[in-house]
């Protein structure tokens, strides 16, 4: 059901003075443009009949847009349909890696390098810390999703991931568990992901792949950048490891919630009046206590593509024994060792059986008389030379 106010409908009326107003990235522009035409006629569709009371029905194509909230239901479904086959049936933990705020501005003038930085330093911590003798002693692994977001659309970088509670010892020969408690100290992550992270940005800064823009243009030598970094080195960082998942099934349902969430969902905007945007947001000082939120329609804009990655960027890693590298070997080897079936690819399920999985409803049956099937009979061409946004294609043709 298409709520009452969708994040298109703001770009369809505020979008154009924005985009004047404001330099955007081509990653920014077309996420604008496919969101804003997102199951309209702008990107076509067809037009279905049912075989038995002759009821006619037409559908728009969709953006499949990485970015729009109405686009990530069945890439999740698939995404999770890949992921129940691999999981080991061993208890979870999430652990949350975040960055200061000082660092924000040297981050936002260079995305792509940053959040490369910031998978690399948070699994090379966990990894490290984890084969240490008087840790883990073994070989584990984590999934990594980035989340650039908070709850108020404020831009908020951070990792959340997912490690299995336990690994492979350093021989391969036995699977280790580890205790009810989180293997690793939160303090001792915190200080060795601070240090990691930190000496990266000085090898970048040193290899002249750093761009100090605005605030920080005053950083043109190594001194400069120590000096800056210097007040950061000495703050304490934000690792938080949350209560350990009893499940796969708990796991499962974690992975269906973070990995493919977008900035914010329709759902939670609640009006648009006036130039201004309401929309629903969760106060975590306070409880997670439930408030409103209004905007204007520009500045709204503004934090919805502060999130817009860059182009082609994965937002979903793999490290130590479930890298893709290792599946067929050492993710073999533990789920051997903890006498867990052998991995399976799961067969891709079609659209049709995603959409009724995720709706209860049969997309196929007719929505009138519930007895005939839709079947299509034209194709609804876009018009204009091609559609906006990227990776356009008609996802609703069976």
């Amino acid at each position: 059901m298409r709520s009452a106010i969708e994040v298109g409908d703001i770009f369809g009326q505020h979008g154009p003075a924005f985009r004047q107003q404001h330099r955007l990235s081509m990653a920014q522009h077309k996420a604008m443009n496919a969101i804003e035409a997102c199951r309209t006629a702008a990107l076509g569709g067809h037009l279905d009949q049912c075989d038995s009371c002759r009821h006619v029905q037409i559908s728009y194509n969709s953006c499949r847009n990485r970015h729009c909230p109405k686009c990530q239901g069945l890439a999740r479904e698939r995404w999770l349909e890949a992921r129940k086959a691999e999981l080991l049936e061993v208890k979870h933990f999430h652990l949350v890696f975040t960055l200061p705020h000082e660092l924000h501005p040297l981050i936002r003038a260079n995305e792509a390098l940053c959040y490369n930085l910031l998978f690399q330093a948070a699994s090379q911590t966990v990894l490290q810390l984890g084969k240490e003798k008087k840790y883990l002693h073994a070989q584990t692994g984590l999934m990594a999703v980035l989340h650039t977001w908070g709850q108020n659309l404020m831009y908020h970088p951070h990792l959340h991931c997912l490690v299995p509670a336990g690994g492979l010892s350093l021989d391969s020969t036995k699977w280790i568990h580890s205790g009810q408690k989180f293997f690793l100290p939160i303090k001792v992550m915190s200080q060795l992901f601070r240090g990691k992270f930190l000496a990266g940005l000085k090898v970048l800064f040193k290899a002249g792949k750093l761009n100090c823009l605005g605030p920080l243009q005053h950083i043109e030598e190594l001194k400069a950048l120590n000096d800056y970094l210097r007040p950061i080195y000495q703050k304490e960082w934000i690792v938080y490891a949350k209560a350990p998942f009893g499940g796969p099934q708990q796991v499962i349902n974690y992975l269906g919630r973070y990995t493919h969430r977008v900035a914010i969902s329709n759902q939670r905007i609640l009006k648009l009046e006036a130039g201004q945007v309401s929309f629903r947001y969760k106060d975590y000082r306070q409880g997670n206590k439930q408030k409103i939120l209004t905007l204007d329609a520009e500045e709204f804009i503004r934090r919805f593509l502060l999130h817009i990655l860059p182009r082609g960027f994965h937002k979903i890693r793999y490290y130590g024994i479930l890298a893709t590298r290792n599946r067929k070997t050492l993710l073999a080897k533990a789920r051997q060792l903890l006498q867990q079936p052998p991995y399976t690819p799961t067969p891709k399920r079609t659209w049709q059986e995603l959409m009724h999985q995720l709706t209860g409803v049969d997309p196929q049956r007719c929505p009138k008389c519930q007895k005939g099937s839709m079947q299509t009979k034209h194709l609804l061409l876009p018009p204009g030379p091609s559609p906006p946004g990227e990776g356009i294609c008609p996802i609703t043709t069976p």
